[in-house]
């Protein structure tokens, strides 16, 4: 099986390789470019539509590697305790749903990057995609749950209703961190490698590992030509696939789980999530509209301390790497283990947002707390 990882990596990064220079003249010739303004950092016009070469790339791997690979892993199945026939074709109507969901969402972020659709628009695609996802068997599954036997409703509707609001809110908070060059791009490689990884040494899975290596192939493909100074953007064609699919990969990773370890995909989504939180807490606070688009980033901060374009970029690699790392520690760790790695990574992350202005300038409780103790123990005012 290890053979297929290496060849569905290797086939999707040589096509997004050679398809992103040719998506670009594309992008060019049909009038997907991205015009610079206030909110932006680029100056200059931008083919976008990239993301379409990262689709490409995985389209390959998918059609050529996964066929003969769910033929191979019925061994491995059964050396596991599980029915191998009935794990196949759960494991095959899965991966086809996340794929007609995908290609769904390749169709509606490029014709956004062509024509820009409204945002009612926009859902609308996210929500179909999402609910084909659904139709085909996969949504978040809570084992283990207090309360579940205890409602007097169906679980599978609300199981339904999480699982599209977590696909549809994932796809959004990575297409939201799509600010700078190789920005969305390395974060979502970073995610991607991450469940990689668990799927292989921790679930094990290797559906999802699979998965994971094609997409990540296609990544890095792209991000060749999308790295800072960027040559073509992904667009939402890019982010919103992106998103997608770490979103769908995430559950189907983690499917049947305890309420409580559903936290290492949240973990492993740090960075895009915590942005997309920050944001709309930002905005209840300045009272403005959650929907509405302003420069207090994540990346906007860094760039206001002084960071370079690629600095900051870096540094939300950096940031991205931690949340990763995190999220791997913490599925090996004791309950007492786990529960401190929460904690301390929601202490550095509220520390870190009042230090750049994640959440305002006027908002720092931590740092009002810790200047009020210096005052008491100083004596000063």
């Amino acid at each position: 099986m290890e053979s297929s990882y290496i060849y569905g990596f290797i086939l999707s990064l040589v096509v997004a390789l050679i398809a992103t220079p040719l998506v670009k003249k594309l992008a060019i010739a049909v009038g997907a470019v991205d015009k610079p303004n206030h909110r932006k950092v680029h100056q200059r016009l931008m083919p976008r539509l990239g993301g379409l070469a990262i689709y490409l790339g995985f389209l390959a791997a998918y059609l050529l590697v996964f066929p003969p690979f769910l033929e191979k892993i019925g061994p491995f199945l059964e050396q596991m305790g599980i029915s191998s026939e009935a794990m196949v074709e759960t494991y095959s109507r899965a991966t086809l749903g996340i794929f007609i969901g995908g290609t769904i969402i390749v169709l509606v972020g490029a014709l956004d990057d062509r024509f820009e659709l409204s945002p009612k628009l926009k859902l609308l695609g996210q929500i179909v995609a999402a609910a084909v996802v659904v139709y085909y068997g996969l949504r978040i599954e809570f084992v283990n749950l207090p309360f579940q036997g205890m409602l007097s409703f169906e679980w599978d509707w609300i199981a339904i209703g999480i699982t599209i609001f977590w696909i549809v809110g994932i796809t959004n908070a990575v297409n939201l961190i799509d600010g700078l060059d190789g920005l969305a791009a390395g974060v979502s490689g970073i995610a991607t490698a991450a469940m990689m990884i668990m799927a292989v040494f921790v679930m094990p899975n290797p559906v999802v590992a699979l998965y994971c290596a094609i997409l990540l192939g296609g990544i890095l493909g792209f991000l060749r030509y999308n790295f800072h100074p960027a040559k073509i953007f992904m667009g939402d064609t890019g982010a919103l696939f992106l998103g997608f699919n770490l979103a769908t990969l995430s559950i189907m990773g983690f499917k049947n789980t305890t309420l409580f370890a559903f936290i290492i995909p949240i973990l492993i989504l740090g960075v895009p999530l915590s942005d997309t939180i920050f944001a709309m807490v930002r905005r209840f606070l300045n009272k403005q509209p959650i929907s509405v688009a302003d420069k207090e980033h994540l990346h906007h901060c860094l760039l206001a301390m002084g960071l370079s374009h690629r600095g900051a970029v870096l540094a939300i690699y950096g940031i991205s790497f931690v949340f990763a790392t995190a999220a791997i520690v913490f599925s090996q760790s004791t309950l007492w283990g786990a529960l401190i790695i929460v904690c301390a990574l929601l202490f550095i992350l509220q520390l870190v947002a009042e230090l750049i202005g994640w959440v305002g300038q006027k908002k720092k409780p931590l740092l009002e707390t810790a200047r009020r103790i210096k005052q008491m123990t100083t004596g000063k005012q």
